[in-house]
């Protein structure tokens, strides 16, 4: 059973290219254009010094993809003690997020109301909505926080985009279950959720249009906006290259190295706050008990690494790090000793967000040396073994099996290295800034009439700083029965996936992706492919889609490096790890 076709007409997808200068007012503006037909929407807002008045409100919203929305968000701001008429004061990006919040709020109680109702089942996927808006307002307050200037600016279009996509997850649920249960309730919650989303998606191009004009200012107007990627463009001709060397990102702490580069089972002389063992030779016998166990007493507020040692063995149990439970390390003895095994899927009735046997939602989670299994079988439908929507991740060293959609890489920003993913239908999706790195990736043979796709990438707003990097990887099948290999197809409107430097083998269709529903995002879309080998790695006979790029420059493929695409160019060399930040 395929995932059904995306409805068009409940999607959060926004709208393209907006019209831009189109504004003939007294305020001084900064506009940064757009590269190409992905460009995310350019806002134009008032240049530092001026405040947004009572007539360009109407003229600040017009540009986003939602103005009624946005007009309504800023018209609803607080008034200020002057006593003055609120919209000459307003902060468009403040107001926006204030705004959303209160929303959010609303629509959590709505789910938390339908997830405890007493009489009969509640609506099938309102206890996902429950958990994803609560992490909404966290992350609406966060990106309030560093967005006015508290905080990282990069952050807070990250929290932003991540909160867009909990959005879609929970309509997904919802919809998982149309036809059962009382629709009453389902119909109120996705009702809340596509108003939420609206909200959200104004302040994301509100932020991301400041952003563009702060940095156009700073550049003397000549900063080049980053096109589809929503990315800082690589330095030009006679800039600095990046780094030849590399290693993890730069938010992977010094201790947190030692861990990941310690022999599998070893703590590299860092502490170990619990051990898991299914003999009794631990501190606990059960994962989801040692986690509860660390973070408890403050223990998950972000102060300090909590690392787990799960011995060898074979723990069939659902494992849970909420999004409370920050910081939080599996290490197990290595890949096929200790092994996480589900058997949740669609088929039994699970939505695909509850169907993972892994589900990591605390920033800064790590694993490492384990294998994460959902053996519930090629013809059972969604199948998550590991779902991480945690900021700031890293899975190394992991085998991560299942059949469709085994590895959700949900939101926020996630790297994977030295790990093996194995699926059929799918099986790397998700909406995250991701990006995979000397991993092994295994196409496994389909079900009967199902088609072999590695990705299926879930952008639904240009603005978003999400997608997909394969680099430096492996993509080789074993025994497929004669099924082509897609590398990706388009699960929602702006999805972007690149392949870089990666070797594809032979069971590569010669198309290399594949349509989702006739001609869906096939001009939307961003699909690239860079210096791959193999005898898969032909784009002579690749689609000719309009978002299709078979021969990315190196400048557009530099943007889709780990150190531009999930950090920047904050990265720290010299570790001795065999990764690359740069091409």
């Amino acid at each position: 059973m395929e995932r059904p076709p995306p409805a068009l007409a409940r999607s959060c997808a926004i709208a393209t290219v907006v019209l831009l200068a189109r504004l003939a007012t007294t305020t001084a503006v900064a506009v940064a254009s757009s590269r190409d037909n992905n460009a995310s929407v350019d806002v134009v807002l008032p240049t530092a010094g001026t405040a947004p008045s009572s007539t360009n409100v109407t003229a600040i919203c017009e540009p986003t993809p939602y103005p009624r929305a946005c007009e309504t968000a800023l018209r609803s701001s607080p008034p200020p003690s002057s006593g003055r008429p609120h919209d000459h004061d307003v902060d468009p990006f403040a107001a926006s997020v204030q705004f959303a919040m209160s929303r959010a709020a609303s629509a959590r109680a709505l789910a938390r109301n339908l997830s405890a109702a007493s009489a009969g089942a509640p609506p099938p996927g309102a206890e996902d909505c429950a958990e994803l808006l609560d992490i909404t307002l966290d992350q609406l307050r966060d990106a309030l926080a560093a967005g006015g200037g508290g905080g990282d600016p990069d952050g807070a279009t990250t929290w932003l985009s991540a909160a867009l996509t909990n959005q879609v997850t929970c309509a997904d649920s919802l919809a998982a279950g149309a036809g059962t249960g009382s629709s009453a309730g389902r119909d109120a919650m996705r009702s809340r959720v596509d108003a939420l989303s609206q909200f959200i998606a104004t302040a994301l191009a509100l932020h991301v249009g400041k952003k563009r004009n702060s940095k156009a200012v700073a550049a003397g107007d000549d900063y080049r906006g980053g096109g589809s990627a929503g990315l800082p463009l690589p330095p030009s001709a006679g800039g600095a290259p990046p780094p030849p060397a590399a290693a993890f990102p730069s938010w992977v702490t010094r201790r947190d190295r030692k861990l990941l580069e310690a022999p599998a089972g070893a703590s590299g002389g860092v502490a170990v706050d619990a051990v898991v063992a299914l003999d009794g030779s631990g501190t606990h016998s059960s994962i989801n008990e040692a986690i509860a166990a660390v973070v408890s007493g403050g223990g998950g507020d972000g102060t300090g690494r909590k690392v787990i040692h799960v011995k060898a063995g074979r723990y069939e149990e659902s494992v849970t790090v909420s999004s409370k439970q920050k910081n939080v390390m599996l290490v197990g003895d290595g890949k096929g000793k200790t092994v996480i095994v589900g058997h949740k899927s669609a088929a039994d009735g699970y939505t695909t967000y509850a169907s993972a046997t892994v589900a990591a939602m605390g920033a800064g989670f790590i694993a490492k040396g384990l294998t994460i299994e959902n053996n519930a079988g090629p013809g059972k439908g969604q199948a998550v073994a590991l779902r991480v929507g945690g900021d700031l991740s890293v899975v190394y060293d992991c085998a991560i099996q299942a059949y469709q959609d085994t590895l959700y890489a949900h939101s926020n920003r996630q790297f994977y290295a030295a790990s093996s993913i194995a699926g059929t239908v799918d099986f790397i999706f998700g909406n995250a800034a991701v990006v995979l790195q000397n991993c092994d990736i295994r196409p496994r043979r389909p079900h009967r009439g199902q088609k072999d796709t590695v990705t299926a990438q879930g952008r639904t707003d240009p603005n978003q700083n999400t997608g997909i990097s394969i680099h430096r990887c492996r993509v080789a099948a074993d025994d497929l029965g004669g099924a082509p290999v897609f590398l990706g197809r388009p699960w929602q409107k702006y999805s972007r996936t690149v392949v870089m430097e990666t070797f594809l083998d032979g069971s590569i269709s010669p198309a290399g992706w594949l349509e989702w529903s006739g001609g869906f995002a096939l001009s939307m879309l961003y699909y690239g492919e860079y210096g791959n080998t193999g005898p898969g790695a032909g784009t002579g006979k690749r689609v000719t889609w309009a978002g299709v790029h078979t021969s990315m420059s190196t400048s557009d493929a530099t943007r889709f490096t780990v150190a531009s695409f999930i950090m920047g160019d904050s990265w720290l060399g010299g570790t001795g790890v065999s990764y690359t930040s740069g091409l």
